[in-house]
Protein backbone atom coordinates (compact mmCIF):
# COMPACT_ATOMS: atom_id res chain seq x y z
CA UNK A 1 0.00 0.00 0.00
CA UNK A 2 1.05 3.50 -0.57
CA UNK A 3 1.13 5.53 2.66
CA UNK A 4 0.61 9.01 1.65
CA UNK A 5 2.76 8.73 -1.49
CA UNK A 6 0.26 8.58 -3.93
CA UNK A 7 -1.18 12.27 -2.99
CA UNK A 8 2.17 13.67 -3.27
CA UNK A 9 3.50 12.17 -6.07
CA UNK A 10 -0.15 11.90 -8.17
CA UNK A 11 0.15 15.83 -8.94
CA UNK A 12 -3.14 16.84 -12.16
CA UNK A 13 -0.14 17.03 -14.71
CA UNK A 14 0.74 13.07 -13.26
CA UNK A 15 -2.67 11.91 -13.60
CA UNK A 16 -3.58 13.72 -16.76
CA UNK A 17 -0.80 11.40 -18.43
CA UNK A 18 -1.98 8.37 -16.45
CA UNK A 19 -5.68 9.00 -17.81
CA UNK A 20 -3.80 9.12 -21.28
CA UNK A 21 -2.07 6.43 -20.93
CA UNK A 22 -4.84 4.34 -19.39
CA UNK A 23 -3.09 3.51 -16.31
CA UNK A 24 -4.99 5.77 -14.30
CA UNK A 25 -7.99 3.55 -13.30
CA UNK A 26 -5.74 1.14 -12.20
CA UNK A 27 -4.52 3.80 -9.29
CA UNK A 28 -8.39 5.11 -8.86
CA UNK A 29 -9.09 8.66 -8.51
CA UNK A 30 -10.54 8.65 -5.25
CA UNK A 31 -9.00 12.63 -4.53
CA UNK A 32 -6.53 12.87 -1.64
CA UNK A 33 -5.59 9.98 0.42
CA UNK A 34 -7.46 9.72 3.48
CA UNK A 35 -3.94 8.46 5.25
CA UNK A 36 -2.62 11.63 6.86
CA UNK A 37 0.46 10.18 8.91
CA UNK A 38 1.77 7.74 7.16
CA UNK A 39 3.61 5.33 9.75
CA UNK A 40 5.91 2.41 9.12
CA UNK A 41 4.70 -0.69 9.97
CA UNK A 42 7.02 -3.97 10.74
CA UNK A 43 8.00 -4.75 7.43
CA UNK A 44 9.41 -1.33 6.12
CA UNK A 45 11.36 -0.87 9.72
CA UNK A 46 13.09 -4.37 8.80
CA UNK A 47 14.19 -3.72 5.55
CA UNK A 48 15.32 -0.16 6.32
CA UNK A 49 17.05 -1.42 9.12
CA UNK A 50 18.98 -4.01 6.58
CA UNK A 51 19.70 -1.45 4.01
CA UNK A 52 23.84 -0.55 3.85
CA UNK A 53 23.19 2.24 0.98
CA UNK A 54 20.46 4.58 -0.03
CA UNK A 55 19.73 7.09 -3.14
CA UNK A 56 18.87 10.59 -1.61
CA UNK A 57 17.37 13.32 -4.27
CA UNK A 58 17.14 17.05 -3.01
CA UNK A 59 16.20 20.16 -5.07
CA UNK A 60 18.30 23.35 -5.31
CA UNK A 61 16.81 26.80 -4.96
CA UNK A 62 17.43 26.80 -8.47
CA UNK A 63 14.71 24.53 -8.78
CA UNK A 64 17.37 21.51 -9.93
CA UNK A 65 16.90 17.94 -8.03
CA UNK A 66 19.77 16.49 -7.26
CA UNK A 67 20.18 12.92 -6.21
CA UNK A 68 23.08 11.39 -4.39
CA UNK A 69 24.58 8.31 -2.74
CA UNK A 70 24.28 7.32 0.85
CA UNK A 71 26.34 4.24 2.11
CA UNK A 72 27.53 3.15 5.52
CA UNK A 73 27.18 0.01 7.38
CA UNK A 74 23.95 -2.18 7.45
CA UNK A 75 20.98 -0.05 9.58
CA UNK A 76 23.04 3.29 9.21
CA UNK A 77 19.85 4.64 8.28
CA UNK A 78 18.29 4.39 11.62
CA UNK A 79 14.35 4.22 12.32
CA UNK A 80 13.94 6.91 15.26
CA UNK A 81 9.91 5.89 15.19
CA UNK A 82 7.15 5.01 13.08
CA UNK A 83 7.24 8.59 10.97
CA UNK A 84 11.14 9.23 11.75
CA UNK A 85 14.10 8.15 10.09
CA UNK A 86 17.99 9.66 10.13
CA UNK A 87 21.20 9.13 9.39
CA UNK A 88 24.51 10.37 10.48
CA UNK A 89 26.51 12.28 7.48
CA UNK A 90 29.63 10.93 6.90
CA UNK A 91 32.26 13.63 5.59
CA UNK A 92 32.87 13.22 1.90
CA UNK A 93 34.22 15.53 -0.77
CA UNK A 94 33.17 18.17 0.73
CA UNK A 95 30.72 19.75 -2.03
CA UNK A 96 27.89 19.99 0.33
CA UNK A 97 25.25 19.96 -2.37
CA UNK A 98 22.52 17.87 -0.20
CA UNK A 99 22.96 19.72 3.11
CA UNK A 100 23.32 22.96 0.84
CA UNK A 101 20.06 22.43 -0.47
CA UNK A 102 18.30 21.07 2.39
CA UNK A 103 19.08 24.93 3.62
CA UNK A 104 16.52 26.50 0.89
CA UNK A 105 13.75 23.14 0.06
CA UNK A 106 13.47 20.43 3.10
CA UNK A 107 11.75 18.15 0.93
CA UNK A 108 13.76 15.06 0.01
CA UNK A 109 13.02 11.34 -1.85
CA UNK A 110 14.44 8.32 -1.02
CA UNK A 111 15.11 5.07 -2.86
CA UNK A 112 16.34 2.36 -0.54
CA UNK A 113 17.10 -0.85 -2.95
CA UNK A 114 17.62 -4.51 -2.47
CA UNK A 115 19.27 -5.60 -5.10
CA UNK A 116 19.40 -8.94 -4.48
CA UNK A 117 15.86 -9.54 -4.09
CA UNK A 118 14.65 -7.12 -6.53
CA UNK A 119 13.08 -4.89 -4.04
CA UNK A 120 12.52 -0.98 -4.04
CA UNK A 121 11.34 1.50 -1.40
CA UNK A 122 10.50 5.31 -1.62
CA UNK A 123 10.30 7.80 0.58
CA UNK A 124 9.22 10.92 0.71
CA UNK A 125 9.92 13.16 3.61
CA UNK A 126 10.84 16.62 5.19
CA UNK A 127 14.92 16.99 6.23
CA UNK A 128 16.60 19.20 8.70
CA UNK A 129 19.48 18.89 9.82
CA UNK A 130 20.97 18.59 12.84
CA UNK A 131 24.84 19.32 14.52
CA UNK A 132 26.72 18.72 18.07
CA UNK A 133 25.24 22.23 18.36
CA UNK A 134 21.66 21.64 17.90
CA UNK A 135 21.00 18.46 19.38
CA UNK A 136 23.99 16.55 20.58
CA UNK A 137 21.54 13.85 21.83
CA UNK A 138 19.77 13.08 18.89
CA UNK A 139 22.99 12.78 16.82
CA UNK A 140 24.48 10.27 19.19
CA UNK A 141 21.93 8.30 18.57
CA UNK A 142 22.70 8.31 14.90
CA UNK A 143 26.18 7.59 14.88
CA UNK A 144 27.79 4.53 14.88
CA UNK A 145 30.51 3.78 16.84
CA UNK A 146 32.70 0.95 15.36
CA UNK A 147 32.15 2.40 11.84
CA UNK A 148 35.50 4.04 11.20
CA UNK A 149 34.30 7.46 9.06
CA UNK A 150 33.79 11.29 10.81
CA UNK A 151 30.58 12.18 11.42
CA UNK A 152 29.56 16.06 10.09
CA UNK A 153 26.61 16.27 10.52
CA UNK A 154 22.92 14.71 11.30
CA UNK A 155 20.00 14.62 8.45
CA UNK A 156 16.54 13.40 10.43
CA UNK A 157 13.84 12.88 8.03
CA UNK A 158 9.89 12.96 8.66
CA UNK A 159 8.04 10.84 6.29
CA UNK A 160 5.32 12.57 4.17
CA UNK A 161 4.53 9.05 2.37
CA UNK A 162 5.92 5.82 0.91
CA UNK A 163 5.19 3.34 -1.47
CA UNK A 164 6.88 -0.02 -2.14
CA UNK A 165 7.75 -0.15 -6.11
CA UNK A 166 7.61 -3.41 -8.29
CA UNK A 167 10.67 -5.31 -9.35
CA UNK A 168 10.32 -5.04 -12.31
CA UNK A 169 13.89 -4.36 -14.59
CA UNK A 170 15.61 -4.33 -11.26
CA UNK A 171 18.69 -6.44 -11.99
CA UNK A 172 20.53 -8.60 -9.29
CA UNK A 173 23.33 -7.16 -7.63
CA UNK A 174 25.28 -8.40 -4.70
CA UNK A 175 27.70 -7.52 -2.77
CA UNK A 176 31.25 -8.96 -1.53
CA UNK A 177 30.09 -10.46 1.56
CA UNK A 178 27.07 -11.98 -0.43
CA UNK A 179 28.97 -13.38 -2.73
CA UNK A 180 31.34 -14.78 -0.53
CA UNK A 181 28.34 -16.23 1.66
CA UNK A 182 26.58 -17.94 -1.69
CA UNK A 183 29.89 -19.29 -2.69
CA UNK A 184 30.48 -20.95 0.81
CA UNK A 185 26.65 -22.31 0.59
CA UNK A 186 27.06 -23.78 -2.66
CA UNK A 187 30.97 -24.92 -2.13
CA UNK A 188 29.52 -26.84 1.58
CA UNK A 189 26.63 -28.13 -0.53
CA UNK A 190 28.78 -29.41 -3.58
CA UNK A 191 31.42 -31.06 -0.73
CA UNK A 192 28.34 -32.75 0.87
CA UNK A 193 27.14 -33.93 -2.72
CA UNK A 194 30.13 -35.02 -3.79
CA UNK A 195 31.26 -38.64 -2.82
CA UNK A 196 34.83 -40.48 -3.70
CA UNK A 197 34.29 -42.23 -6.99
CA UNK A 198 34.50 -45.68 -5.12
CA UNK A 199 32.09 -44.38 -2.75
CA UNK A 200 29.50 -43.89 -4.79
CA UNK A 201 26.57 -45.66 -5.67
CA UNK A 202 27.47 -48.79 -8.47
CA UNK A 203 23.71 -50.66 -8.14
CA UNK A 204 21.53 -48.37 -10.27
CA UNK A 205 17.86 -47.34 -8.74
CA UNK A 206 15.29 -48.26 -10.89
CA UNK A 207 14.17 -50.33 -13.82
CA UNK A 208 13.50 -48.31 -16.85
CA UNK A 209 14.84 -48.60 -20.19
CA UNK A 210 16.88 -45.77 -19.65
CA UNK A 211 20.53 -45.18 -17.84
CA UNK A 212 20.80 -41.96 -16.57
CA UNK A 213 23.58 -40.53 -14.41
CA UNK A 214 23.11 -37.16 -11.88
CA UNK A 215 25.63 -34.88 -13.27
CA UNK A 216 23.99 -31.85 -11.36
CA UNK A 217 22.47 -30.74 -8.85
CA UNK A 218 21.57 -26.56 -7.86
CA UNK A 219 19.69 -25.22 -5.32
CA UNK A 220 16.90 -23.01 -6.97
CA UNK A 221 15.55 -21.71 -3.62
CA UNK A 222 15.48 -22.87 0.08
CA UNK A 223 13.37 -25.72 -1.03
CA UNK A 224 13.82 -26.28 -4.51
CA UNK A 225 16.68 -28.50 -6.11
CA UNK A 226 17.03 -29.33 -9.88
CA UNK A 227 18.97 -32.51 -10.82
CA UNK A 228 20.33 -32.52 -13.81
CA UNK A 229 20.27 -35.92 -15.72
CA UNK A 230 22.26 -36.82 -18.55
CA UNK A 231 22.94 -40.75 -19.91
CA UNK A 232 25.49 -42.91 -18.63
CA UNK A 233 27.23 -42.75 -22.01
CA UNK A 234 26.48 -39.28 -22.59
CA UNK A 235 24.51 -40.35 -25.68
CA UNK A 236 21.49 -38.06 -26.71
CA UNK A 237 18.35 -38.99 -25.01
CA UNK A 238 15.05 -39.35 -26.53
CA UNK A 239 12.94 -36.19 -27.42
CA UNK A 240 10.65 -34.84 -24.85
CA UNK A 241 7.98 -32.29 -25.31
CA UNK A 242 6.64 -29.09 -23.66
CA UNK A 243 4.69 -30.28 -20.84
CA UNK A 244 6.33 -33.82 -20.49
CA UNK A 245 7.57 -35.81 -17.11
CA UNK A 246 9.67 -38.41 -16.04
CA UNK A 247 8.78 -40.88 -13.63
CA UNK A 248 12.04 -41.28 -11.37
CA UNK A 249 12.79 -43.75 -8.69
CA UNK A 250 13.07 -43.04 -5.17
CA UNK A 251 14.61 -44.92 -2.41
CA UNK A 252 12.53 -44.23 0.49
CA UNK A 253 13.66 -43.97 4.31
CA UNK A 254 12.16 -47.47 5.08
CA UNK A 255 14.37 -49.00 1.88
CA UNK A 256 11.30 -49.31 -0.38
CA UNK A 257 11.87 -48.20 -3.75
CA UNK A 258 8.72 -45.90 -5.41
CA UNK A 259 8.44 -43.47 -8.44
CA UNK A 260 7.53 -40.68 -8.56
CA UNK A 261 6.94 -38.16 -11.26
CA UNK A 262 8.36 -34.54 -12.19
CA UNK A 263 7.80 -32.27 -15.17
CA UNK A 264 10.94 -31.83 -17.28
CA UNK A 265 11.71 -28.33 -16.99
CA UNK A 266 14.69 -28.28 -19.82
CA UNK A 267 14.42 -26.98 -23.54
CA UNK A 268 12.52 -29.36 -25.16
CA UNK A 269 15.45 -28.32 -27.53
CA UNK A 270 17.69 -29.98 -25.57
CA UNK A 271 18.86 -33.69 -26.38
CA UNK A 272 21.96 -33.62 -24.21
CA UNK A 273 20.26 -33.54 -20.76
CA UNK A 274 17.01 -33.86 -18.59
CA UNK A 275 16.59 -31.39 -15.93
CA UNK A 276 13.95 -31.34 -13.30
CA UNK A 277 13.51 -29.26 -10.05
CA UNK A 278 11.89 -30.69 -6.73
CA UNK A 279 10.19 -28.85 -4.13
CA UNK A 280 11.03 -30.49 -0.72
CA UNK A 281 7.86 -31.06 1.31
CA UNK A 282 8.42 -31.85 4.85
CA UNK A 283 5.01 -33.22 5.58
CA UNK A 284 3.98 -35.59 2.19
CA UNK A 285 4.14 -38.50 1.51
CA UNK A 286 7.83 -38.83 1.61
CA UNK A 287 9.21 -38.66 -2.06
CA UNK A 288 10.85 -35.05 -2.47
CA UNK A 289 12.40 -35.58 1.06
CA UNK A 290 14.36 -38.86 -0.07
CA UNK A 291 15.14 -37.26 -3.25
CA UNK A 292 16.95 -34.07 -1.44
CA UNK A 293 18.54 -36.34 1.33
CA UNK A 294 20.10 -39.52 -0.97
CA UNK A 295 20.45 -38.24 -4.25
CA UNK A 296 23.98 -37.40 -5.33
CA UNK A 297 26.09 -36.47 -8.01
CA UNK A 298 27.23 -39.92 -9.64
CA UNK A 299 24.16 -41.83 -8.74
CA UNK A 300 22.53 -44.08 -11.51
CA UNK A 301 18.87 -44.00 -12.22
CA UNK A 302 17.28 -46.47 -14.81
CA UNK A 303 13.74 -44.59 -16.21
CA UNK A 304 11.08 -44.84 -18.36
CA UNK A 305 11.16 -42.58 -21.05
CA UNK A 306 9.43 -39.15 -20.76
CA UNK A 307 5.71 -39.15 -21.12
CA UNK A 308 3.71 -35.91 -22.03
CA UNK A 309 -0.05 -36.01 -20.60
CA UNK A 310 0.03 -32.25 -20.56
CA UNK A 311 1.11 -31.07 -24.12
CA UNK A 312 1.07 -27.49 -26.18
CA UNK A 313 -1.32 -26.92 -28.92
CA UNK A 314 0.53 -27.49 -32.63
CA UNK A 315 -1.63 -24.83 -34.52
CA UNK A 316 -0.65 -21.24 -34.11
CA UNK A 317 -3.25 -19.86 -31.69
CA UNK A 318 -1.20 -17.59 -29.00
CA UNK A 319 -1.19 -19.09 -25.69
CA UNK A 320 -1.01 -17.72 -22.39
CA UNK A 321 1.14 -19.65 -19.65
CA UNK A 322 -0.15 -19.21 -16.10
CA UNK A 323 2.83 -20.77 -12.93
CA UNK A 324 2.17 -20.61 -9.35
CA UNK A 325 5.40 -21.81 -7.42
CA UNK A 326 7.11 -25.02 -8.30
CA UNK A 327 4.33 -25.28 -11.81
CA UNK A 328 6.53 -23.08 -13.11
CA UNK A 329 8.97 -26.70 -14.18
CA UNK A 330 6.46 -27.37 -17.22
CA UNK A 331 5.34 -24.35 -17.84
CA UNK A 332 9.18 -23.07 -18.93
CA UNK A 333 9.15 -25.38 -21.22
CA UNK A 334 6.64 -24.58 -23.14
CA UNK A 335 7.69 -20.74 -23.27
CA UNK A 336 10.75 -21.87 -25.01
CA UNK A 337 9.04 -24.22 -27.36
CA UNK A 338 6.11 -21.41 -28.25
CA UNK A 339 9.43 -19.43 -29.27
CA UNK A 340 11.04 -21.37 -30.80
CA UNK A 341 7.73 -21.73 -33.15
CA UNK A 342 7.38 -18.49 -32.76
CA UNK A 343 4.07 -18.52 -31.29
CA UNK A 344 2.56 -15.55 -29.71
CA UNK A 345 2.26 -16.13 -26.05
CA UNK A 346 2.27 -14.73 -21.94
CA UNK A 347 4.22 -16.01 -19.42
CA UNK A 348 2.53 -15.07 -16.01
CA UNK A 349 4.44 -16.42 -12.52
CA UNK A 350 3.52 -16.31 -9.47
CA UNK A 351 4.66 -17.07 -5.94
CA UNK A 352 4.38 -16.02 -2.23
CA UNK A 353 8.20 -13.62 -2.19
CA UNK A 354 10.71 -13.34 -4.71
CA UNK A 355 13.09 -15.73 -2.76
CA UNK A 356 10.62 -18.81 -3.14
CA UNK A 357 10.64 -19.05 -7.26
CA UNK A 358 12.97 -20.86 -8.96
CA UNK A 359 13.68 -19.70 -12.94
CA UNK A 360 12.84 -16.53 -12.09
CA UNK A 361 15.38 -14.28 -12.93
CA UNK A 362 16.80 -16.59 -15.76
CA UNK A 363 13.51 -16.44 -17.05
CA UNK A 364 13.40 -12.20 -17.32
CA UNK A 365 16.42 -13.05 -18.93
CA UNK A 366 15.59 -15.25 -21.47
CA UNK A 367 11.96 -13.35 -22.39
CA UNK A 368 12.61 -9.67 -21.97
CA UNK A 369 8.47 -8.92 -22.86
CA UNK A 370 5.50 -10.76 -21.92
CA UNK A 371 6.90 -11.97 -18.85
CA UNK A 372 5.03 -10.93 -15.92
CA UNK A 373 5.86 -11.80 -12.02
CA UNK A 374 3.35 -11.53 -8.95
CA UNK A 375 3.81 -12.01 -4.95
CA UNK A 376 1.16 -12.81 -2.76
CA UNK A 377 3.25 -12.09 0.08
CA UNK A 378 4.99 -9.24 -0.48
CA UNK A 379 3.59 -5.77 0.74
CA UNK A 380 3.00 -2.95 -2.24
CA UNK A 381 3.27 -5.52 -4.70
CA UNK A 382 0.88 -6.38 -7.42
CA UNK A 383 -1.26 -9.74 -7.04
CA UNK A 384 -2.22 -12.05 -9.99
CA UNK A 385 -5.37 -10.95 -10.90
CA UNK A 386 -6.84 -14.48 -12.95
CA UNK A 387 -10.02 -12.34 -14.06
CA UNK A 388 -7.68 -9.69 -15.44
CA UNK A 389 -5.48 -11.92 -17.13
CA UNK A 390 -8.05 -14.20 -18.88
CA UNK A 391 -10.04 -10.83 -19.81
CA UNK A 392 -6.92 -9.25 -22.01
CA UNK A 393 -6.30 -12.48 -23.82
CA UNK A 394 -6.71 -12.75 -27.45
CA UNK A 395 -10.21 -14.21 -28.05
CA UNK A 396 -8.77 -17.16 -29.54
CA UNK A 397 -5.79 -17.59 -27.11
CA UNK A 398 -4.97 -21.10 -25.27
CA UNK A 399 -5.01 -21.11 -21.91
CA UNK A 400 -2.66 -23.69 -19.88
CA UNK A 401 -1.75 -23.51 -16.08
CA UNK A 402 -0.05 -25.43 -13.14
CA UNK A 403 0.65 -24.71 -9.53
CA UNK A 404 -1.66 -25.09 -6.91
CA UNK A 405 -4.98 -26.90 -6.85
CA UNK A 406 -6.75 -23.48 -5.84
CA UNK A 407 -5.02 -21.76 -9.00
CA UNK A 408 -6.18 -23.83 -11.04
CA UNK A 409 -9.71 -23.81 -10.08
CA UNK A 410 -9.62 -20.19 -9.51
CA UNK A 411 -8.44 -19.61 -13.85
CA UNK A 412 -11.09 -22.53 -14.41
CA UNK A 413 -13.83 -20.57 -12.55
CA UNK A 414 -13.23 -17.26 -13.99
CA UNK A 415 -12.75 -18.82 -17.75
CA UNK A 416 -16.48 -20.20 -17.22
CA UNK A 417 -17.84 -16.98 -16.00
CA UNK A 418 -16.47 -15.43 -19.75
CA UNK A 419 -17.71 -17.89 -21.93
CA UNK A 420 -13.92 -19.25 -22.53
CA UNK A 421 -15.00 -22.89 -23.62
CA UNK A 422 -13.13 -25.46 -21.09
CA UNK A 423 -11.17 -27.18 -23.52
CA UNK A 424 -8.92 -23.69 -24.50
CA UNK A 425 -7.84 -24.04 -20.47
CA UNK A 426 -5.65 -26.68 -19.97
CA UNK A 427 -4.35 -27.65 -16.40
CA UNK A 428 -2.33 -29.75 -14.23
CA UNK A 429 -1.56 -29.52 -10.54
CA UNK A 430 1.01 -31.07 -8.27
CA UNK A 431 -0.62 -30.09 -5.01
Amino acid sequence: MASGFFDIAFTANVKALQTRMGSREAYGDHGPEVVEEPALGPHEITFIKGRDSFYLGTVSETGWPYVQHRGGPAGFLKVLDARTIGFADFSGNRQYISAGNLAGDDRVSLFLMDYPHQTRLKILGRARVIDEDSDHELLARLDNPHYRARVERGIVIRIEGFDWNCPKYITPRYSEDEVAQRIEQASSALAAQALPRNARPQVPIGNGELALTITGIRNMTPRIRAYELRADDWSELPTAEAGAHLEVPVRLADGSVVTRQYSLVTDPGRRDMYEIAVLRENDGHGGSLAIHETWQIGMQLRVAPPINHFPLHTDSRPAVLIAGGIGITPIKAMAQALRRRNVPFELHYTGRVPADMAYRDRLAVEFTSGYFTYFSRVPGQRRLDVAEVLQRAAGDAVFYVCGPVALIEAVRASAGRLGIAPERVQHESFY
